[in-house]
């Protein structure tokens, strides 16, 4: 068994692919219109078969109260690896990414946290050594 795609749930779909794709780097893999949504994936670019991400729609009711308690401790939804935090983080804010936690040194890994423009915040996160 193995992961092939987890969901991170969106609030526009349109504005995630954007912020997914042109800003976090990541390329589209899926996007199948399914009326007034669409199946929509994306998958980095470093492994572009590998684990997808869909851009779910948060229409659920139970999704956006879940995400906005999670907003309000300060949890990220998800975490994401990168090589360098401080560099991926200089990156980002030059950008206009907005980050709810700068790079912190956590002992054995060193992680940041951003706003994704849809309702969650993220984790970017690189192990030391």
């Amino acid at each position: 068994m193995r992961i092939t795609t987890m969901s991170v749930l969106v609030d526009d779909q349109a504005r995630a692919l954007r912020f997914y794709t042109e800003v976090l780097g990541f390329v589209t893999k899926q996007e199948i219109p399914l009326g007034e949504h669409s199946w929509l994936t994306v998958a980095s670019p470093e492994d572009p078969d590998g684990t997808q991400i869909s851009l779910e729609p948060d229409e659920h009711p139970a999704a956006r109260p879940f995400k906005e308690a999670l907003v309000a401790d300060g949890i990220p939804f998800t975490s994401f690896g990168v090589d360098d935090v401080a560099a991926e983080y200089e990156r980002l804010t030059a950008l206009g990414v907005r980050f709810t936690q700068p790079p912190t040194d956590m002992g054995p890994v060193t992680t940041a946290v951003l706003d994704d423009t849809c309702g969650n915040l993220l984790q970017i996160a690189a192990m030391k050594g």
